[in-house]
């Protein structure tokens, strides 16, 4: 008995020797495999970053007229300051850029260049040019430029239709000013839609995590094959340097835009003149749809291409020349792309029923008129079931509804968000055209079931639902 009582902890402990050794070289075996696995850039990096520039802007901006002190300085002492105040102040910009061809056309962003005077671009071996401007496009945040030089260094652009999540990308850039700064990460999502600076969404960013910081702007976004896939455009960030989110401009539409910036020197969109939002789920289950999906049509100009068409408010577009719509920012940028004059068919859910329809795309114009703001007047009617008093619209009011007046305060249309000097146009597949009628029409409304509401807030139209208990 002593004799097993010594040897039995003996074998426990080789035992235990043993399976932590074995367990150490797993660990070190599972190690090296997953260092195998990871990306080496280092022969990317040697071959491309020779495209890579460094872009530097000279300029200046007006200072404006405002005195340090206000707008309450009284006039006899406002021309003593104004005097005294310069009107225009010299702004320096950095940013990154790339050779798109031999003969020395270079691609950076819309913000690295605007507003310059004189724009300075410093190749990898220490060359150094003077550029001119070919084009810009704010819309994409893009501009072409032009330096005179042969046998540069050029990058290909790859199919960004192709890129998936979860891949990994490269970027070469000049953040604050460092050059030739490489970073890595993977593509986080795609189609990221995000207002540009007229709130247009014409652009479906590429979103990584990829360390991109100021003065990385307009520099390449790089796949394994060393071809590029984006323009590092923006960041989301709250202390001015990366956090892990940073948007590239897919190189497909950067070849759209370049194509026609070399053209003509600007771009050309299409346009079909709607408004649209996306749908929320009651909305869905009001509108005959089994899940929140599309972009629904909430207004229209009077002589866009969609007033022409068959297409009417309150129509949900599932798909656009074949393309599905999931939201609304899906449909601008597919439209922006599409050539105008040409004609393109759309499916629509009208009525809880799809139809397909065609329409001509116009050409999307530089600039938009506003809508017209409303004044009340007319007959009112008093709180009804919804919680709402309204009024008629004047007689020469842009469009039919009413307006509320007052919002009874927990009531159903406080609860879809309704407001006074909100102008409801439309509840469910029905136009508002009188008081009348919107009595007429409230009465027959449906019980614990979502109902749509087109309504008009500060002349932008929108929809919500409402839902009588």
């Amino acid at each position: 008995m002593p004799q097993i009582a010594f040897r039995a902890p003996w074998r426990v402990y080789r035992f235990g020797l043993v399976s932590l050794m074995g367990l150490m070289c797993l660990m070190a075996w599972v190690a090296s495999t997953q260092a195998r696995s990871l990306p080496d850039f280092t022969a990317l990096v040697e071959e491309h970053s020779p495209a890579v520039v460094k872009i530097t802007t000279q300029g200046t901006v007006n200072a404006g007229q405002r005195t340090p002190y206000g707008d309450d300085v009284p006039d006899i002492f406002r021309d003593f300051f104004e005097r005294r105040m310069p009107q225009e102040r010299d702004v320096r910009a950095m940013g990154s850029g790339f050779v798109i061809s031999e003969d020395g056309y270079i691609l950076t962003n819309n913000h690295v260049v605007e507003n310059a005077d004189n724009i300075y671009v410093r190749l990898n071996d220490r060359r150094e040019f003077t550029a001119e401007v070919i084009g810009t496009d704010p819309r994409s945040d893009l501009a072409l430029l032009k330096v005179d030089a042969d046998d540069l260094p050029y990058l290909e652009f790859a199919d960004s239709d192709t890129v998936k999540v979860g891949e990994w990308v490269l970027a070469i850039g000049s953040p604050f000013g460092l050059d030739y700064s490489v970073s890595s990460g993977i593509v986080s999502a795609m189609g990221r839609s995000i207002p540009g600076p007229n709130n247009d969404t014409y652009v479906p960013f590429i979103q990584t995590d990829v360390a991109i910081n100021p003065g990385n702007s307009g520099g390449p976004l790089f796949n394994l094959d060393g071809e590029v896939v984006g323009i590092n455009s923006q960041i989301y960030t709250r202390s001015g340097g990366s956090i892990g989110l940073s948007f590239a401009i897919p190189s497909n539409l950067a070849k759209e835009v370049v194509a026609q910036l070399k053209d003509g020197g600007h771009v050309q969109r299409g346009w079909l003149g709607v408004a649209i939002q996306d749908i929320s789920r009651d909305l869905a289950l009001s509108m005959g749809l089994k899940k929140p999906t599309g972009a629904i049509v909430t207004s229209m100009e009077p002589d866009g291409p969609a007033a022409k068409s068959d297409l009417r408010i309150s129509d949900i577009i599932l798909e656009y020349n074949g393309r599905d719509i999931s939201s609304s920012g899906d449909l601008p940028p597919l439209v922006g792309r599409t050539k105008p004059g040409k004609n393109v068919s759309m499916v629509v859910m009208r009525r809880g029923e799809k139809q397909t329809i065609e329409v001509e795309v116009g050409l999307l114009p530089d600039s938009y008129g506003e809508v017209a703001g409303r004044q009340s007047g007319g007959e009112s009617s008093s709180g009804d079931p919804l919680g709402l008093t309204v009024e008629a619209l004047p007689d020469n009011a842009d469009e039919e509804g009413v307006l509320i007046r007052q919002v009874a305060r927990d009531s159903v249309a406080a609860e879809a968000g309704l407001r006074p000097g909100d102008v409801i146009s439309q509840l469910g597949y029905d136009t508002v055209s009188s008081v009348e009628q919107y009595r007429s029409l409230v009465r027959d409304l449906p019980n614990d079931k979502p109902v749509a509401v087109r309504f008009l807030r500060q002349g932008q139209p929108a929809f919500t639902t409402l839902t009588l208990k």
